[in-house]
Order: C-alpha cells, then structure tokens, then sequence
C-alpha cells in the first residue's frame, strides 16, 4: 500500500511569523492539513510527516490525525529531510513525497503519480512556467527523456532558460528511497542534500523517470511569504467559486466569496457579496443570503432570507424565517418556522417558536420562547447574575411590550402581556396583563438647575 511522506521541517523566515510555516492557514485550514486531507484521500497505510522548526506545534496541531512524526534536528536539505523518515518506510511500498507548504495538490495528480511506480520508473511531477526563477530545471536527453534536475543556484545560463520546473513532488518505492538516499552528497552551492539528486542516480541504474503534469499551476504552488499566501487563498476560491456556480448557486460576485470549511447548498440559493461560510454550512433551497455575513457551522432551511451583515454560528433555522439586517444568531440558537429575527437583535441558547418575533434592538439568551410570540424592542433577558445563567420561559401567544427586562429564572405563561418598560423577576400566568414599573408622577412648578 502507498505511504506518504510529508515534508514540513523549514521555518519559514519570510513569512515572519513565530509561527511554524506549515500551519498557516488557507481557507481556514493549515497548509499542512490541506496536504493531508489530499494524501488521506488515498487511504495510505502510513503517513510521515517530518517536523524541525516549531516541531512541538505541529505535532500538537496534528495529534489527532493518526499520522507518524519524525524529526529533522538540522535542516541540511530536502534530501536530508525524507532520509529522516526512512526507517518509517516500506521496502515494498511506493512512496509519495510531498510538502506541507504546498497545500493544493489533488488527489487526481497523485493517482497519476502512483500509476508509474515500480521497479522500473518512478515518477516526477514537473509544471512549464512562464517566469521559472527560482525553481529546479528539468534536464532533458536527446530522446526527451528526464535525466537530471538542476536547482536555480547551480545552473548555467542555458539551464536557466528551460522553462519546465521540478515542483519537489515525486513517487518512487521505498527500496529504491534506501539505495538513493545514503549515497547524496552536499557538494553543491547550497551545500545540502538535494533531493532532487536521486533523477540522476534513478537514470544510472537504469529507472525511467516519467514526469507527469498538475491539472493546473496553483495546484503545485508552495507559499514561501504573504503575498504569495494570499494569492493561493484568492486561486483557491476562486477554483471554489467556479465549482459552485457550475452546481447551479448563485454568487453575485464570484470574487467576494469565501469558504472556509465545507458548504452544501440546495437549488436556487443566492449569495450577495463579501459573504463568508465557515466549518459545515448547509443551505436548503431557495435561501437568499445578503451582503457581508458571516455563516459558520449553521444549518438554514427552506426560503429563509438572510439580510445584510448578519452573524450566524452553531445555529440552526427553520424554513422561511427572516433574520437581519446586523442581527448576531450566537451558538445554540434554534429558529422555528417563520420565526423572524430582525436588526440589532442577538441571540444565544434560545430557541425561538414558529412566527415569533424579536424585530429589534434586543437580547434573548438561555431562553425557550414558543409560537407567535412578539418581543418589543429594547428587550433583555438576564440571564447571568455574575455566576450563574438562568434561562427564561415564554409561552405562546405572549407580547412583551417594548424595553423590558426579564430576569431569569422566570416563565411567563401562554397569552401574557407585559407592558412596556416592565422589570419581570416573578412568574407571570396565563392571559394576565404584568406592568413591573415605577409610578410615573407629573410635578408642577419644577425648575431646571442652572449653571452657576
């Protein structure tokens, strides 16, 4: 079965950062994730990833995926770094030798890869470039065959010409890894152990090495500092973007569109500009979603309508309920059917009835509010008292006029009315009317301070 090693040892200095190059993000997941989830699409029977700098995050970021560590002490060269992992390696197993800071290559790529190895050939992944600065040459014989790689610092000005360029990624069997890799010498302008090394001494004893190409350029991108990053992130979304709307979504701006995770989403869903999904989302059919929202871990349903610049996190909502505009669904949030959740509103743990509303300016928390339910702006729930969270109860049918505070615990029974302005701290029954304010008194003759 094929292993996996999985390169993730350089500090990466001009990303100037404390932290570990490889755990930078793309589209909310760490490069070397991305990498990961690629390669595991394969179902390898043993991943290695070799670590250096900032080993210890790596290893703690990474502790629940099942993968093997080993470490590079010194880093003498890509060369050096997979000769690390050869006591983790099969004999008998072709091995793939990836990079953490190479987060976009596709299982297809991989497939293709593997396809050619065996005791005969091993395979290598090169691209043609238009600008190849920077990048190992591929050296090419008289029959067009790969014969050598030449890095950018040893070539000449004709081996600098060639446009076609190794990206690091190749496939071979691990016997083959354990006769190469003793044998590579650091007599070079770099002075380390080149990888790369093994085409020449694949050639000698007689492998064919067979080069395969990605399906595209950002596949095989690697992110060496910021600017780079956040040109793979845009290459990314934009390849995402691409996907969606060939599925039948909606984007009114394929540009200003990110995920971050995982989106499902059911016919005629349209999303407004600059929105953004992350962890799962899953959208049903016919949701409109507005400009600059932020949609994480929710589930929407049917013809929900999601006004502009509104929060929704670890949230579920029903069919054709309403929610916005700057309205904050925070986690445990349930809206029922037709529920409407309008602007300026947050809430969190509550679970909101069919047809209730809460239009604006409010706050329900730890709170159960059942069907048709109106609450008047400007209200709250407290429900901390500076230790402990209380949830308040509210039954059908309840209104609960405008500026009111109810302090939970409470429950206030089907049919109630609370007037406007009410502190509620006892439990109120059906149908009744609750008014829980000072007596208001008019004073005649009342003169204003002056200023003296």
């Amino acid at each position: 079965m094929t292993q996996i090693v999985i390169l993730a040892a350089g500090k990466g200095t001009r990303m100037r950062s404390a932290l570990p190059k490889v755990l930078h993000t793309l589209a909310g997941k760490p490069f070397v994730q991305h990498v990961i989830d690629s390669a595991h699409t394969l179902s390898p029977s043993k991943t290695v990833v070799v670590v250096g700098h900032g080993g210890e995050q790596v290893c703690e970021v990474l502790a629940d995926t099942g993968i093997c560590f080993v470490s590079q002490e010194e880093q003498l060269g890509t060369g050096h770094a997979v000769q690390q992992a050869l006591p983790e390696i099969d004999d008998n197993s072709p091995v793939l030798i990836l990079y953490g800071d190479v987060p976009l290559i596709q299982r297809e790529t991989l497939e293709a890869l593997l396809e050619y190895v065996n005791a005969e050939t091993m395979a290598l992944l090169t691209i043609a470039l238009e600008d190849p600065t920077g990048y190992g040459r591929i050296i090419r014989n008289y029959a067009g065959q790969v014969c050598a790689i030449v890095e950018e610092k040893d070539a000449d000005t004709d081996q600098r010409d060639i446009a076609e360029v190794n990206t690091g990624i190749m496939a071979v069997t691990g016997a083959h890894l354990k006769s190469w890799l003793p044998r590579l010498s650091n007599d070079n302008a770099q002075g380390e152990y080149y990888l790369t090394d093994i085409i020449e001494m694949a050639v000698e004893s007689g492998v064919r090495v067979q080069a395969v190409h990605p399906s595209a350029e950002w596949e095989v991108a690697g992110v060496n500092n910021r600017m780079q990053q956040a040109e793979l992130e845009r290459a990314y979304q934009h390849q995402l973007a691409t996907e969606f709307l060939e599925q039948g979504l909606t984007l009114l701006d394929p540009n200003r569109f990110d995920v971050r995770g995982h989106l499902q989403h059911g016919s005629d869903c349209i999303i407004d500009i600059n929105c953004v999904f992350e962890g799962d989302c899953v959208l049903g059919n016919n949701i409109t979603v507005g400009p600059n929202c932020l949609i994480k871990n929710a589930k929407i349903g049917d013809g929900v309508r999601i006004e502009a610049n509104s929060i929704i996190e670890d949230a579920e909502v029903a069919a054709q309920a309403t929610i916005g505009p700057f309205a904050r669904l925070r986690p445990g949030t349930v809206l029922e059917e037709g529920a409407k959740i309008g602007n300026f509103v947050e809430t969190k743990k509550a679970r909101i009835g069919k047809g209730s509303k809460v239009n604006h300016l409010s706050y329900i928390g730890d709170a159960e509010l059942g069907d048709s339910v109106n609450i008047g702006a400007g209200t709250i729930t407290c429900n901390y008292d500076g230790v402990n969270k209380s949830r308040t109860e509210i039954g059908d049918d309840v209104f609960v006029g405008s500026n009111s505070a109810l302090v939970a615990p409470v429950k206030i029974a089907r049919g109630a009315t609370v007037g406007a302005g009410s502190v509620v701290t006892k439990d109120c029954n059906e149908d009744q009317l609750v008014v829980a304010r000072a007596r208001q008194r008019n004073m005649d003759g009342w003169a204003r301070p002056t200023k003296k």
